[in-house]
């Protein structure tokens, strides 16, 4: 937690140093030794006649142990003696919150004052807890009251950077992050080179991003930073890049399934499409029912001209997602250009008893009825069609001169009037209209 980081930097009161506690020593003592009765035993004897700071110790002590049922009571005392103290709510508030609960712990933290040395410790405490019940609006509302207060505090800017980030808000975000890179490269163990790069992908910054990811790594190999600076490459368009560190995150750890697919895509934008093809094959060994790779695998295919291969590609990532819209459409286009109407018609079919539906799937059909020579079905999804294409001009020139054929020939005027809009300069669509017209 934020509370956490602050008090180690900004409070530092610290009641351990400044008491002479030979007993309590001599109590954690037998506790870490494992005589753990024999501890607690000492402790709840010295209870009666501690020091308010050696109750407060005790107190912490007692919830580092995790016996937040006996700490709670010293606080109490502690703060009914100290009211104004903020630290001892503080202290209460944390007890509550490892007691899981965290609406008592809000309203504790809402005592401390504002002239209190912990008021911002409090603030920073209460935008976790509000941030964990999903209210972020209050959340930022405290984090920007504890920035007012305390502009220069690095603990703030981290907050309010982890804080943005955390909602996918990487403009706000960037800014503070920028600000600690101006003296530190980490804070509390995270590195913020890595944190500004997500931030700038996160806005569509990829090649922005890339010399911090590069920085980040060189300080320390972190397999899921290595596969967010090779994704970056491939978005920013450096594919030999991303091919680099793609291969490199495999040799490092196979199983990181993610990286196959951009791999693969990286090596087909180098038109290394053998290489695509095998990346894809490496990502299936690793993980057979990832349907994207098969549908990739596939396109590679149709693109080296292997159609048998492409085909049963295609009909794998079905098998996995029979609602697998994209590849059902590529299959259907293939099976098009094969003429194999009867399999454009079953392989849609099949897709619709699945209550899957595109609107291509009627263009399709429409297309494969009227070659099949059932008219009347191929009019019904060409009209259904119609509602969605209206505004496409190679439907409607199918369209058009299905009409045409069919006889229909005020429908089919109307639509070759539309083309004709679309595309005044067709001395073609001209002549039918003037055929039509007389």
């Amino acid at each position: 937690m934020l509370i956490g980081i602050f008090k180690n930097e900004v409070v530092e009161k610290g009641h351990k140093g400044d008491v002479h506690m030979t007993d309590l020593d001599r109590a954690i003592r037998y506790v870490e030794s494992n005589e753990i009765e024999k501890g607690l035993a000492l402790i709840n004897e010295l209870k009666h006649k501690a020091t308010d700071d050696e109750k407060f110790f005790m107190a912490e002590q007692l919830r580092e142990w995790g016996l937040i049922n006996d700490a709670v009571p010293l606080v109490d005392e502690l703060i009914a003696k100290y009211p104004d103290e903020g630290e001892l709510y503080l202290l209460k508030a944390e007890m509550l919150i490892d007691l899981e609960e965290e609406e008592e712990a809000i309203h504790i933290l809402n005592r401390v004052n504002q002239e209190d040395a912990n008021y911002v410790p409090a603030l920073l405490l209460m935008a976790d807890l509000y941030q964990m019940q999903g209210l972020s609006e209050v959340s930022e509302k405290k984090l920007l009251e504890a920035k007012k207060l305390l502009p220069n505090e690095p603990v703030i800017d981290f907050g309010l950077g982890e804080f943005y980030s955390s909602q996918g808000m990487y403009q706000q975000a960037l800014s503070y992050y920028q600000r600690l890179l101006k003296t530190e490269t980490e804070f509390n163990g995270v590195d913020l080179r890595q944190r500004l790069a997500e931030c700038l992908t996160g806005v569509g910054k990829f090649e922005d991003a890339l010399p911090y990811f590069d920085e980040a790594l060189k300080s320390k190999l972190e397999i899921n930073t290595l596969f967010e600076y090779a994704f970056s490459a491939y978005q920013a368009g450096h594919y030999q890049t991303a091919i680099e560190k793609f291969t490199e995150l495999k040799e490092l750890d196979p199983q990181y399934h993610s990286l196959y697919l951009y791999l693969a895509k990286s090596y087909e934008q180098e038109e290394l499409l053998e290489e695509a093809s095998m990346a894809a094959n490496e990502g299936i060994a690793q993980d057979e029912f990832q349907k994207e790779l098969y549908f990739f695998k596939g396109k590679v295919a149709l693109k080296r001209g292997l159609e048998e291969e492409a085909e049963q590609a295609f009909h794998q990532a079905i098998a996995l997602d029979p609602g697998y819209i994209e590849a059902i459409l590529t299959l259907s286009k293939l099976y098009m250009s094969q003429e194999r109407y009867e399999d454009v018609v079953d392989i849609i079919n099949h897709a619709i008893e699945y209550n899957e539906h595109d609107p291509h799937f009627d263009w399709d059909l429409a297309k494969a009825f009227q070659e099949l020579e059932q008219y009347e079905k191929a009019l019904n999804h060409y009209e259904a069609a119609y509602t969605v294409f209206k505004g496409e001009y190679a439907f409607l020139e199918e369209y058009a001169y299905f009409l045409l054929e069919e006889g229909k020939r005020a429908k089919a005027k109307q639509i070759f009037e539309t083309l004709l809009s679309m595309n005044p300069s067709s001395v073609e669509i001209q002549d039918i209209l003037f055929q039509l017209e007389e």
